[in-house]
């Protein structure tokens, strides 16, 4: 790199480092050659001091101009490490420290001019780093397919590592990736330019291996003859990582295997969120991915930034510093995304999200509300609703098509909240409705087996959330003595229909029988006639965690939205644009947020408004990076946005930027909440109540009807004119390594003489 090219790479670094400084966060971006007095100064690179794991850490030791690197020592805890060590090829003095044991460990570097010290905290490979206790009992699956890593050596599933090489090939004969042996090389290797113009051999490097009782994958153009080094140039690296967050959502006890980082073909890349993973190959991007990063095998978001925060630092130690990531994935994949660069932000500098939802717990808000809606209509007072019309008003849907989908075809009512169904899943992506697939022994069951794993998304995140308190226990805690999982769902004061009801597209009846009727969920998802009420402290824990997306952090991250226009099924448009009224909310704005609705196969957007995305938000990001200001990252994010970064849609194969005729080609509705009164936002978990007023509904209930209305109500109805109980921002990077509901992982560690 040129001096002049590393003194403004430097100047952007400094300036997104004062950005987090506040959060505690480093970002692994280069750092300057010198030291800025006459003793060396540490600089760990690749992740936070205290957040390492798997034993090793990269590290540079900055020296003042003139020192001979030759006379610097350095150890750990008095263990020479100094032959890690040397004055590398990009000039700075640099080495892969190992054997780092579990815990602290104090690293020291003396030279000329004194000594500098930093405390290193190290975690196990298989985990925790800062997610808590982690589920048990859980299934490694190292050897089982499509995972080819041999048995596991351990009980947190850790296992061998495994390297192969793939290469395109110039026959047309041979589509895709091929084998390639280093031994044997074939003579029909194609070629690819990068996106920094190097033109290098078509050959990927693969690595495969286990962390965080998961396993990871990721690929990289290289030359097959030469070993990884942090250090080294190579051609075949830009410096960017392109991340894959894997779709649907299932809270499984098991160590599932890494969706492809290789890419494969639309519309099959749809549900496995990789369809850029090759164009980003070609281009010199690394491609990563980890089996705790698909959401259908992991709901628990804090597992999820911190698996991928443990790929990242891996990576690093092997290639290098990355210069920013860009997450890419589809609904369950967009969901992760949200969270994580909202409650963890720097692990994520820039969003994909297609076929999106804004976070988990509202969608399962949604998805319990379908539950019970579709209970009510079918089986308890089928008599008032023949008209589809009318029932869709109440869903808050174009048509029924979406709350259906929800329960009668993916069942996420039972994956999500009935503790039996979905500890092990390894079946078709859906489930029909009341369908409770075969279970291991150790699988909950209230009667035979009450101690037993549960696997609702509460309880999949005890870690974060805790246990109920013995006033809030079921019959089935009573008898063991034990709390489940607090849980956060709510449908308290929800007035089901009112939108319908004020616009005169369902009657009194029909909202006085509905809401006397509805009823909620007990703990255990069994129908109760009264609702649901949260436990506070769930509530309380979510936000404060982030496990409702709020958007203040992800100010300073651009997010290009894709949307398939397809208001039938489940992930309709409504959701990315509940995300914009929430960065609305909370930055004032949405100037960070892109939206592009195409038509799409089934719910996804179309290949070539996924490629144009991924290539926008590369020209995003780099505008960002070269920006040598100090000023926020939001600010950045807002003056670096491209021209071509404004909401589009494809119409007849053509690109559309007028809004109106976007709206009426791709109209969007909402779902049970907003139809209830709620706000576009859809961000409110558990509704402030006020008393009820017979004026304030416009239309005439008979006396009969109001006071069933009353019943229905009795300790009031939603006041969407504030906000959720225990609603407040986020506390980003939160740790639950103490307990639940988490402590700040605080400032990054310093160093010192």
């Amino acid at each position: 790199m040129a001096v002049r090219d590393r003194v403004r790479a430097v100047a952007a670094a400094r300036g997104r480092l004062l950005v987090l400084a506040a959060l505690g966060l480093s970002l692994t971006l280069p750092s300057p050659v010198a030291a800025t007095g006459d003793a060396p100064e540490i600089r760990v690179l690749s992740n936070r001091a205290d957040l390492i794991s798997g034993g090793d850490a990269l590290v540079e030791v900055a020296l003042a101009p003139g020192v001979d690197p030759g006379k610097v020592r350095v150890d750990v805890d008095g263990r020479d490490v100094t032959s890690r060590f040397a004055l590398r090829p990009n000039g700075r003095f640099m080495g892969l420290v190992t054997g780092l044991r579990d815990g602290e460990n104090v690293l020291t570097a003396r030279g000329r001019g004194g000594v500098d010290r930093i405390t290193i905290t190290n975690h196990p490979i298989g985990g925790p780093v800062f997610s808590g206790p982690q589920l048990r009992p859980w299934i490694c699956e190292t050897n089982a397919e499509p995972n080819t890593l041999g048995p596991a050596l351990d009980e947190q599933c850790n296992a061998a590592t495994a390297v192969d090489f793939l290469y395109q090939s110039t026959d047309p004969s041979k589509p895709g990736f091929q084998p390639y042996d280093p031994k044997d090389p074939p003579s029909d290797v194609a070629t690819t330019r990068t996106d920094q113009g190097a033109v290098v051999p078509y050959i990927v490097r693969r690595e495969t291996g286990t962390m965080n009782r998961g396993v990871y994958q990721f690929a990289v153009l290289h030359d097959p003859v030469k070993s990884p080094a942090p250090w080294a140039s190579r051609a075949g690296w830009n410096g960017k990582l392109h991340y894959i967050l894997g779709a649907d959502a299932k809270p499984q006890r098991r160590q599932g295997a890494p969706k492809s980082v290789l890419g494969e073909p639309y519309p099959v890349s749809v549900i496995n969120s990789n369809q850029a993973a090759e164009l980003a190959l070609s281009r010199g991007w690394a491609v990563a991915t980890h089996s705790l990063n698909i959401h259908g095998l992991n709901t628990n978001f804090v597992t999820s930034a911190e698996s991928l925060m443990m790929v990242k630092e891996h990576l690093i130690e092997q290639l290098g510093e990355i210069r920013y990531t860009m997450g890419f994935g589809c609904s369950g994949g967009a969901v992760q995304q949200h969270l994580i660069a909202d409650a963890y932000p720097g692990l994520l500098d820039g969003l994909v999200p297609s076929c999106s939802f804004p976070d988990l717990y509202m969608t399962a808000h949604e998805v319990v509300d379908c539950g019970l809606l579709l209970r009510y209509y079918n089986t308890t007072s089928p008599q008032l609703w023949t008209v589809e019309a009318q029932r869709a008003a109440v869903d808050g849907t174009a048509d029924v098509g979406p709350c259906q989908s929800w329960i009668t075809v993916f069942g996420f009512d039972g994956h999500w909240f009935d503790p039996r169904t979905s500890c092990v899943w390894r079946s078709a992506f859906v489930q029909p409705a009341g369908v409770v697939l075969e279970q291991p022994e150790w699988v909950y069951d209230p009667q035979t087996n009450p101690h037993g794993a549960r696997c609702t998304l509460q309880d999949h995140q005890v870690a974060i959330f805790g246990r109920r308190p013995p006033q809030a226990w079921g019959e089935v805690e009573q008898r063991i003595g034990s709390g489940f999982a607090n849980r956060p769902y709510d449908n308290v004061g929800v007035q089901y229909g009112l939108r319908a009801l004020e616009s005169g597209l369902i009657t009194p009846e029909q909202f006085a029988d509905l809401n006397e009727k509805i009823g909620g969920y007990d703990i255990d998802k069994n129908w109760q006639s009264q609702r649901s009420a949260a436990d506070l402290a769930a509530v309380e824990i979510a936000y404060r965690a982030g496990a409702v997306t709020f958007g203040r952090q992800l100010a300073k991250t651009p997010i290009v939205d894709l949307r398939a226009a397809d208001n039938n099924e489940v992930h309709t448009d409504f959701h990315s644009y509940a995300m914009r009224a929430r960065l609305e909310q909370a930055n004032g704005h949405h100037d960070n947020q892109v939206i592009w609705t195409s038509a799409g196969v089934a719910f996804a957007p179309d290949e070539q408004s996924m490629n144009q995305a991924f290539l926008l938000m590369d020209a995003w990001l780099a505008g960002i990076e070269a920006d040598p200001s100090s000023e926020p990252l939001e600010v950045k994010v807002r003056r670096h946005r491209p021209a071509q970064a404004v909401d589009a849609c494809w119409i007849a194969g053509r690109k559309v930027t007028d809004p109106g005729t976007c709206r009426a080609a791709f109209p969007y509705f909402g779902n049970p909440r907003t139809a209830a009164g709620g706000p576009l936002a859809n961000n409110i978990l558990k509704c402030q109540l006020t008393p009820l007023s017979r004026a304030d509904y416009g239309v005439s209930f008979t006396d009969e009807q109001w006071a069933r209305v009353l019943r229905a109500f009795p300790s009031g109805v939603c006041d969407h004119s504030q906000p959720s109980v225990g609603q407040h921002p986020p506390t980003p990077w939160l740790s639950f390594a103490d307990g639940p509901g988490g402590r700040p992982v605080g400032p990054a560690p310093g160093t010192g003489q």
